[in-house]
C-alpha cells in the first residue's frame, strides 16, 4: 500500500498559497477516488483506498516530518519504499512535475522536517514546480501568496497532471513514473 502525503499550510490564510500546491493534489485525488478525510491517529488527516492512504498533515509546513513520522509509526507495515510526497519546488518551472527517488531538502523546510524526523533522505518525491515570472524573492513570502490569476488555467492542469502522475506511480513505481513524466520544461 503507499502512502501518499501533500504537504501545506492548515487554516483558511493559508488554502489558497502556493506552499499548498501538494494539498491541492491530494485533495482531487481524494475527491476523484470518492473518498472522504478522516482524523488521524497524530497531527494529519487521512483518507483510505484500497491501494493507498492519501494524507495532509494539520502541522505546519516546518513540522511536516512529525505528521509523517506519527504515520509511518501508526501503520508499522507501510515501508519508507511505499512513501511519497507531493510538494511545491520554487527552482522548477509552473507547469512541470518531476518525480525524484531521493535526494536533498533543496532549501524547502518541510522536505527538511520529514528528513530530520524519518533519519533518511530515501523516500520518493513529487515536485511541483511552482516559479513563474514574478517577483519570487525573498522565497518565503513568494509561497505564501496565491497564484496570479493569469496561472489559473495553468495550475489546473498541473493538478490534473500530477493526479495522472500519481494513480500511475501507485502502480508503476517511482522508476517508470520518473522515465514517464519527467520530461522537459514546458
Amino acid at each position: 500500500m503507499k502512502l501518499i502525503v501533500g504537504l501545506g499550510n492548515p487554516g483558511n490564510n493559508y488554502s489558497l498559497t502556493k506552499h499548498n500546491f501538494g494539498f491541492w493534489v491530494v485533495d482531487k485525488l481524494v475527491e476523484k477516488s470518492f473518498l472522504k478525510y478522516k482524523l488521524g491517529k497524530g497531527d494529519y488527516v487521512i483518507a483510505k483506498s484500497k491501494d493507498a492512504l492519501f494524507v495532509k498533515p494539520t502541522t505546519f509546513m516546518n513540522h511536516s516530518g512529525l505528521a509523517v513520522s506519527q504515520i509511518i509509526n501508526y501503520f508499522n507495515h507501510i515501508d519508507l519504499s511505499d512513501l511519497i510526497i507531493v510538494y511545491d519546488d520554487i527552482d522548477l518551472d509552473l507547469g512541470n512535475i518531476r518525480f525524484k527517488s531521493k535526494g536533498s531538502h533543496g532549501g524547502h523546510n518541510g522536505i527538511k522536517s520529514i528528513i530530520n524526523h524519518l533519519g533518511t533522505n530515501v523516500f520518493d518525491r513529487l515536485k511541483l514546480g511552482i516559479a513563474t515570472s514574478d517577483k519570487m524573492r525573498p522565497s518565503e513570502e513568494y509561497v505564501l501568496k496565491p497564484f496570479s490569476k493569469k496561472h489559473v488555467s495553468l495550475v489546473d492542469e498541473v493538478i490534473d497532471d500530477a493526479v495522472i502522475g500519481l494513480k500511475f506511480y501507485i502502480n508503476n513505481g517511482i522508476v517508470g513514473s520518473m522515465n514517464n513524466y519527467n520530461k522537459k520544461d514546458k
